[in-house]
Order: structure tokens, then C-alpha cells, then sequence
């Protein structure tokens, strides 16, 4: 299965498999064959000529890959809808037959998000920003604008941000206890239900049910006009909750479960397992255990000796993930909210939620990679950049940010473009971890290139002093899920 095109009616089917540089993509429909033919999910509904699936393509994990982004311009000469001026380019006043318009999309897999500022509100409530927000750096020249940025009649934050996996959804969705730890408040609720919901959907989490989500996905990603029925909303939803993915096969083509081991991979496993678990203890890990692969059994009878040490590496980059300890230093909703600073934990202690590798609480936290001075894209506050730089600083009545004081340098202020907090300044929710070899690259902001490049910045963020055949088994580790 290839690139799936908005309106191309072809069927989904109940299981399926796609190949990616780790392997393949398993996929598991519980609704059962789909005729994509009609269905919100699949249908251009706007008027730009896109769906859903436009940015969420099976191929690449329900999300977009810059390796499929790149070879879909050369197709269609840069006319495909996902280019589209809206939102797929760096500014939509650019010449959009340019490829350089669209750098940050070809490049780093980044979509436009215009969001207003003054925050509106948040949780059906006014807010009132603890903090003024500055343009230091405006290289797409957006955010200076005078009809489309921060001085405009209608002021506007515009961030750059990935796409995220629309499968595994009732993990993601999971409801949070009435509590929220992160912030000490009761947690959202759905304004449909009444029931308390999961926050863990978007970047910055400023919807808290896929209704809302999807209702802004069509008036702005699909510039749609006349609104989604309630019978659109309800297939949208129940499409996504539905559908699940994970890896299945490794590089040389062999399957990664045999006989339903190991318990924690492909999307059987995904369909099958019980949501809204925490798996950074010993006795329930996160992605179980890959005891199967450290000697000879059934999974490994059939294998080389060079499959066999990969499957090795991967067990022993599971055990690192959950049992490595580091010191876990200054990140705000993790070492601010009652933990100590600095606190020696694992992966597993953030990444806790089984099967996802997500948080089960509501996941934003300030890793650092948007904010300086440990951003992934600058050195210096001042060093030009591709995404913009803003300058966030604390009104004198409002609590500082937790480790960066009242002036805060950021290329995504995150989660505060929700609340107007600045503790929340550069807080980004968390994402799953399944799919990984078929979408990259990773970050919020497109910034590592490969999984490599990502377990670098844990070990230069954190100082774990990983060495490189540890980094190594993470990145296979990482690969299969």
C-alpha cells in the first residue's frame, strides 16, 4: 500500500502490512473491511482537497514521513493537497511552486499552526497570560505579518509542529484520574459526556476529544466551510479508535512475534491488550519482556547469527529503556511537581504508559527541545534558526517558569499557547512510540533526522553517558515497536 490519495475509494482492509527502512508496518482494523469510499476519514471534505488521511497515511504510521513528503512533490510537481498553502508551507504568501517554500515540510516533516494569541480560553475558561511574547526571529516571516502574525487585526502564534499517529487511539484517548498530577487541578472532562478524558492527543493538548480536534482539522488543515454532521464526527472516531499499529516485521523481512512472543510487540498485541496501564515497574513493563530473544528458541531457531544478535540488541535496549538510571534534571512537570531535582530514574519513568510508551497522566512536559538553552535548534538565543524564535517573558505577578527564570527564549512555547502559563512555556506532550521506523523524523519540531539522533540528545540532555553499543540497542529497541 502506497500513498492513499483524498476520494480514491479503494478498501482498507482488515489486516495489512507496509514496508518501512526497519521492516514492516502491521495494521489491525477491528471494525473489519473498510470501504474508504464516503468515509469522513478518507474524503476531501474541505475545499482544498484534502482528508484526513492526507496527513495521516498508513504508509507512514498514520502520520507523514519527509522521505514520502519528498517523493510525493516529485510526483505531482508540488500540486499534491498535502502542499497545500494553508498550512504545508512556510508562509502562505510564498510562490507556492517553489520547493523552498516548503522547506520546513520537505525538510523536516513540520506543518503551520496559527494559533491566536491572547490564549482565549482554556478548559471553557478565560485566560489571562501570565506572560508578553516577542518575535526575536521570524524566518518564514509569518509571525511579523502584518495579516497573518502577532500585530495583525487578528493576532496570531504561528509554530511549526509534526504530524501526529491517528491509530492506537483509545490508548492516546485513555481517561486521566479526576486528578491531574501535572498541574494539580481536576482534570478535563468531555463537554459531550461529562466523563473525564485522556490529554494527551495534540502537542500542546488544547482539545481534549477527537470531536473538537476534528472540527478544527477541517476548518483549518482542509479550509473546510459548512462543519462535520454528527455522523461524520461519530465515524471519525470510531475509525480511530479502532485502528491499530505496530511493527511486525524486522529489516530482513522475519516476523517479530511468533506464537503471540514477545507479548509487547505488533498490532495484535495493540488491539488486544488492556489501556490505560503503568508499566515502568518490574513486574509490568512497558513493552514486556523479550526473554524469547536471548537464547535460542522458537522465535530465533530459523534466524542468522546476525538476526539473532539484532533481536539481542533490542532486548538489551528494552532493559536499558526501562531500568538504565540518569539523572532526570530541571524539566518542569516532572522534577517540579513534588519529585526531586535532580531524580535518578529511567526512560520508563516519563515514557509509563504500556503498550505506548506515552504518560499516562497528561504527558506535556519541558524536555528541553524547543527552549534555550538545550533546544535542538540553536546554540546561542540570538543564532538564526529555521523555526522562529520568540521571547517569552514573566509578568512580575505571575510564578516564573521552574528552571529558566522570567525571560525564556523558545521556537514553540507549547503547551503555554493553551494556558498562557509560564511554567508551561516549551511543555510538549508526549507522543507513542509505536510505528517509529515509518515516520521520520522525531520531535515535536521535526529535529532529529534519525533514532539515533534522538537517543544523542536524551544522552547529551541528560548527561546518561550512554555508550555506543547502548545506543545502539536503543535505536534497534526503538525500531520494532
Amino acid at each position: 500500500m502506497d500513498w492513499i490519495e483524498a476520494g480514491s475509494g479503494e478498501t482498507l482492509p482488515v489486516a495489512f502490512e507496509i514496508e518501512n527502512p526497519g521492516g514492516k508496518l502491521g495494521f489491525v482494523n477491528a471494525l473489519g473491511e473498510l470501504e474508504t469510499k464516503k468515509h469522513p476519514f478518507f474524503e476531501p471534505l474541505g475545499t482544498n482537497g484534502r482528508a484526513c488521511v492526507t496527513c495521516h497515511q498508513p504508509k507512514n504510521g498514520m502520520s507523514l514521513s519527509v522521505e514520502t513528503l519528498n517523493e510525493r512533490w516529485e510526483q505531482t510537481q508540488g500540486k499534491d493537497p498535502v502542499f497545500a498553502a494553508i498550512d504545508g508551507s512556510d508562509n502562505p504568501k510564498l510562490p507556492q511552486h517553489l520547493r523552498e517554500s516548503h522547506s520546513l515540510l520537505l525538510n523536516r516533516g513540520l506543518f503551520r499552526v496559527a494559533l491566536p494569541w491572547p490564549v482565549k480560553e482554556d478548559q471553557g475558561l478565560p485566560v489571562e497570560p501570565e506572560f508578553t511574547i516577542e518575535v526575536v526571529s521570524d524566518p518564514t516571516g509569518v509571525n511579523l505579518d502584518p495579516d497573518l502574525g502577532l500585530y495583525s487585526s487578528n493576532p496570531k502564534i504561528s509554530v511549526y509542529r509534526r504530524p501526529r499517529p491517528v491509530a492506537n487511539m483509545t490508548y492516546v484517548m485513555s481517561p486521566d484520574p479526576r486528578f491531574n498530577i501535572k498541574t494539580g487541578i481536576l482534570a478535563a472532562t468531555d463537554p459531550e459526556t461529562g466523563k473525564t478524558v485522556g490529554m494527551n492527543m495534540l502537542a500542546d493538548s488544547r482539545f481534549y476529544t477527537q470531536k473538537e480536534q476534528a472540527l478544527d482539522a477541517y476548518f483549518g488543515h482542509m479550509e473546510g466551510v459548512n462543519g462535520l454532521t454528527p455522523e461524520e464526527l461519530n465515524q471519525l472516531v470510531d475509525f480511530e479508535n479502532n485502528l491499530f499499529m505496530a511493527q511486525s516485521h524486522d529489516r530482513w523481512g522475519n516476523p517479530l512475534v511468533v506464537n503471540g512472543k514477545p507479548e509487547g510487540l505488533g498490532p495484535l498485541a495493540m488491539k488486544n491488550s488492556p489501556v490505560h496501564i503503568l508499566g515502568n515497574r518490574s513486574e509490568s513493563p512497558i513493552f514486556h519482556y523479550f526473554n524469547e530473544w536471548l537464547t535460542d528458541s522458537e522465535q530465533t531457531k530459523d534466524l542468522t547469527e546476525e538476526q539473532k544478535e539484532f533481536r539481542r540488541s533490542v532486548a538489551r535496549g528494552n532493559d536499558i529503556f526501562m531500568f538504565r538510571e540518569f539523572w532526570i534534571r530541571d524539566v518542569t512537570h516532572i522534577n517540579s511537581i513534588g519529585l526531586a531535582n535532580p531524580i535518578r530514574r529511567s526512560c520508563s519513568t516519563c515514557h509509563n504508559g504500556q503498550m505506548t510508551g506515552m504518560d499516562i497522566a497528561p504527558g506535556w512536559v519541558d524536555l528541553g527541545t524547543t527552549n534555550y538553552p538545550t533546544w535542538t535548534d540553536n546554540v546561542m538565543a540570538m543564532e538564526e534558526s529555521e523555526l522562529p524564535v520568540f521571547k517569552c517573558t514573566c509578568k512580575e505577578d505571575a510564578p516564573a517558569h521552574p528552571y529558566l527564570g522570567r525571560v525564556i527564549y523558545t521556537t514553540d512555547p507549547g503547551r503555554a499557547l493553551a494556558t498562557g502559563k509560564c511554567t508551561d512555556i516549551g511543555a510538549i506532550t508526549m507522543q507513542q512510540f509505536r510505528g517509529l521506523s515509518a515516520r521520520a523524523p522525531y520531535f515535536v519540531n521535526g529535529s532529529a533526522a534519525t533514532l539515533l539522533e534522538l537517543v544523542d540528545y536524551y544522552d547529551r540532555r541528560f548527561d546518561m553517558k550512554l555508550k555506543e553499543q547502548e545506543k545502539t540497542d536503543l535505536v534497534n529497541f526503538l525500531s520494532v515497536l
